[in-house]
């Protein structure tokens, strides 16, 4: 063998090496950010997941809002590409804890019942006006002493909120989206799977966040920004609204 074919073959088998090294290093990156990514959100390869469906408040027969069904196709595709399975329950058939599995619960207090239960349980300083009846606070969120008003498709807040059952280390998070309107909850979603690697280094295993949704009737779901992490004042239970002395005055 002459020095040029020698030169040649070793050439070919660096290369070789060099590439395989390339795609060993891909590869156990690839994995690596997987498992971040499936520790974050709970799901280890073929765990089980809950999708906890809402119901459209305006619609007169059980419906889902297209909003929230884009939000729901969102997140089944990142429950997939963590290799999880997910069970998708109404509103008003999840019968069951939390902690065990984790849980993606979409839609506000006034479309899904199983929001209510977690946000009573879990997010005692939040309050969500959910009066039907036409009003300046209608749909607002008062979140410790500051209140958040609704303004249908110009500025629309939404709660992102990953948390945890007690003090157990093997619980299963629970991910809430609470919006003021469905397209926020979409947004909400769309939020957490673009920065998911960013809310889990900065905020770690529990947050609550809100998120404000800009100029929705043109932009759509996609420019949201982060007004605060309200995690605290979240967590702290409100004051009892005050009640009118006569109130229980006897007959």
């Amino acid at each position: 063998m002459n020095d040029d074919v020698r030169n040649i073959v070793l050439g070919v088998v660096a290369a070789g090496i060099s590439a395989a090294l390339g795609w060993l290093a891909r590869t156990l990156l690839w994995k690596r950010k997987l498992r971040r990514k499936q520790a974050f959100f709970g799901l280890p390869e073929n765990s089980e997941s809950l999708l906890v469906v809402n119901r459209d408040p305006a619609a007169t027969e059980p419906a889902v809002h297209r909003f929230d069904v884009y939000a729901l196709l969102e997140l089944s595709a990142l429950i997939k590409s963590c290799g999880a399975h997910l069970h998708v329950v109404t509103q008003d058939s999840a019968h069951q804890g939390f902690g065990e599995r984790t849980e993606f619960c979409v839609g506000g207090p006034g479309s899904n019942r199983r929001m209510m239960a977690h946000m009573a349980a879990m997010l005692p300083g939040v309050r969500v006006n959910i009066d039907a009846e036409p009003g300046p606070d209608r749909g607002a969120f008062q979140i410790g002493e500051e209140r958040y008003r609704l303004d249908p498709g110009i500025t629309e807040y939404v709660l992102l909120a990953r948390l945890t059952a007690g003090d157990r280390r093997d619980a299963r998070p629970v991910f809430l989206f609470c919006g003021q309107r469905a397209i926020t909850n979409q947004a909400a979603t769309r939020y957490l799977a673009r920065n998911h690697e960013r809310l889990a280094r900065k905020h770690g295993d529990s947050f609550v966040l809100l998120l404000k949704v800009i100029n929705s009737q043109a932009y759509g779901p996609d420019v949201v920004e982060l007004v605060e992490d309200v995690t605290r004042a979240a967590q702290t239970p409100l004051p009892a609204p005050a009640t009118p002395r006569n109130s229980h005055r006897a007959s």
